[in-house]
């Protein structure tokens, strides 16, 4: 065999036990179908199992306060018995903390809140049933600030009723909330359905603390609005859960004239509109002839069917009671009446003796040269 026809024949051997492929084009994949009610069941899924983390936490948070108030009365009982002093709780603090290296809470400062909570609490059935429901540190602000049994349980109720975080709390009880609450003059019992009647009441405050805001005694109605806008979730603390915001000076063409109320909101709660006058003055009787203008109008320009009657109230510097009865007294629409305050005023007999805002930054400026002067 000739060199080149062996290596022909090789060649032809070798390319037949390669393997043939063939081109092959497969159809796209249909695209995946589900049911058409999958994702309302998946959003029930998920709020079943938010639901359930929820309950597990305030379980979980109602047994830890309750061992507290165990520990805490059992520190209690020890020290009327047999005389524990500072000492004894120190050693305690350090005996369960070693024992028990993963909880944290056996501090001598929380122990000594543990018993300050016992002894706040007599009954362990009344600290199931409210204060452990909220949080340990809420309980703990709770013992700090408010000294009063019926106080107390107040600020627990509304905690649990708008979720207040503790800063809110804290907050509240500084801004003297529980002596403000239901404190306007109103004409709601007259004007409104008994059961909003209650609660419309109970919302409004008297007065309504603006200690967020920085204005002067010169400061006018629209330098009032435009700063509570600037400050509009100060705001909506201070006025309570419930209220979203509508507008400011919101317009109102009536009988071919413009009119624009100072604040609009809507109380999710009461299902109504509420109009808010500021005002930097003392009340006058026509005031609430103005607000029975507004709120007539939006009862029937704004109101749904399905709403309930809207609600004015005038927001003043100050206000004599009688006057304002006066006022009311055959007012058909919903209003009430209360005063607002900016930060408190420090006694004359103090504010001689605290230095000045210019003398203050002349001493900051003083430490600041000669810091850079050191450096």
């Amino acid at each position: 065999m000739e060199n080149g026809e062996w290596g022909s024949s090789a060649i032809q051997n070798r390319q037949s036990k390669i393997p043939q492929f063939t081109s092959t084009f497969y159809a796209p994949m249909p695209p995946l179908t589900f049911p058409e009610n999958y994702d309302r069941a998946f959003h029930h899924l998920k709020e079943r199992i938010h639901q359930s983390q929820t309950r597990a936490a305030l379980a979980i948070n109602c047994e830890l306060v309750l061992l507290y108030w165990d520990i805490g009365s059992y520190i209690l009982q020890q020290q009327q018995q047999h005389g524990w002093g500072a000492k004894v709780i120190t050693r305690l603090s350090k005996d369960l903390s070693q024992s028990f290296p993963d909880i944290k809470g056996f501090s001598s400062r929380n122990l000594k809140y543990m018993r300050a909570f016992a002894e706040a609490y007599a009954d362990r059935k009344i600290v199931q049933q409210l204060a452990a429901q909220i949080p340990w540190f809420h309980n703990c602000i709770l013992l700090d600030k408010v000294k009063d049994q019926a106080e107390r349980t107040w600020y627990i109720q509304k905690t649990l009723e708008q979720g207040w975080s503790r800063n809110v709390l804290s907050y509240q009880i500084e801004s003297g909330l529980y002596q403000r609450q239901g404190g306007a003059i109103t004409n709601f019992d007259r004007t409104l359905p008994q059961q909003q009647s209650d609660l419309a009441h109970q919302l409004l405050k008297d007065p309504y603390t603006f200690d967020f805001l920085n204005l002067g005694e010169a400061a006018q109605e629209r330098d009032l609005e435009a700063a509570l806008m600037s400050h509009i979730r100060d705001f909506l603390l201070e006025l309570g859960v419930g209220f979203a915001f509508v507008g400011s000076q919101y317009h109102l063409e009536i009988g071919d004239e413009d009119f624009y109320i100072d604040l609009l909101f809507y109380h999710l709660r009461l299902r109504c509109f509420v109009v808010i006058d500021l005002k930097m003055k003392a009340f006058k009787p026509e005031f609430s002839g103005k607000m029975n203008f507004y709120v007539s109008a939006i009862d029937d320009l704004l109101r749904h069917p399905d709403d309930n009657p809207t609600i004015g109230i005038i927001l003043c510097k100050s206000k004599n009671k009688t006057i304002v009865e006066y006022a009311l007294r055959d007012v058909s629409k919903p209003i009430g009446v209360s005063t607002h305050q900016f930060r408190k005023q420090l006694p004359e007999a103090l504010q001689g003796q605290l230095p000045t805002i210019e003398q203050l930054e002349t001493e900051l400026n003083t430490v600041m040269e000669k810091r850079e002067g050191g450096s």
